[in-house]
């Protein structure tokens, strides 16, 4: 298993943002953040690319997404549930989290979210 982690080469994938849907976005860079764009894809080991977004705050939230959706965080303590909308958080932020939520929770997640970068 060592060999072929070693033998990985990483491509370095480059994603225009502009004009996007934030969802449809998100499962493209987690497929390659995961790599199963590859022909080599292995469930169990992370063979995944590297993945740059430039242009994030050109992202389009379609429907009622805007004033409708939020996001909760519960700090495990009664009357410790916290809800935010879209328009407090950043575009960075809502990407983010839709990516790292379409990625498995295995080990191999953290590793996978490190070679996501996103600038503006």
């Amino acid at each position: 298993m060592r060999n072929i982690q070693s033998k990985i080469e990483r491509k370095f994938h480059k994603i225009d943002a502009e004009d996007k849907a934030v969802g449809r976005l998100a499962t493209q860079i987690a497929l390659i953040l995961r790599g199963k764009n590859k022909v080599e894809y292995l469930p169990h080991l992370d063979i995944g690319d590297m993945v740059q977004v430039i242009n994030i705050d050109k992202l389009k939230f379609t429907g009622k997404k805007i004033e409708q959706k939020k996001y909760y965080k519960y700090s495990g303590y009664p009357g410790g549930l916290k809800t935010k909308k879209i328009v407090d958080l950043k575009p960075a932020d809502i990407l983010k989290r839709a990516v790292r939520d379409m990625l498995p929770p295995t080990k191999h997640r953290v590793n996978m979210l490190k070679r996501l970068i996103i600038s503006n």
